[in-house]
């Protein structure tokens, strides 16, 4: 968020994204570290349990631009909230 004109602007958003093909602790952190690597990516937190990831990231952030973050780590993104 940052303020100004008197109140207060929300530039960032979260999202969870269900991914597919993780199977150990390592797959998870290859997938963290991966998106990290996103401009405007400002956090992320990837769940093994659940195969999420949930992250906070700036709204000029392109979908795709996730999905091929995911992909690069050698796992798929199966959908977007």
């Amino acid at each position: 968020m940052q303020y100004g004109d008197g109140y207060w602007k929300v530039n960032s958003k979260m999202k969870k994204l269900l991914i597919e093909g993780m199977h150990c602790a390592s797959c998870a952190s290859n997938v963290e570290r991966s998106l990290k690597k996103v401009e405007g990516v400002k956090s992320v937190s990837v769940s093994l349990m659940t195969k999420k990831a949930i992250i906070d990231v700036d709204t000029n952030v392109k979908d795709e631009d996730l999905k091929k973050a995911v992909s690069r780590a050698g796992y798929k993104l199966i959908k977007i909230e």
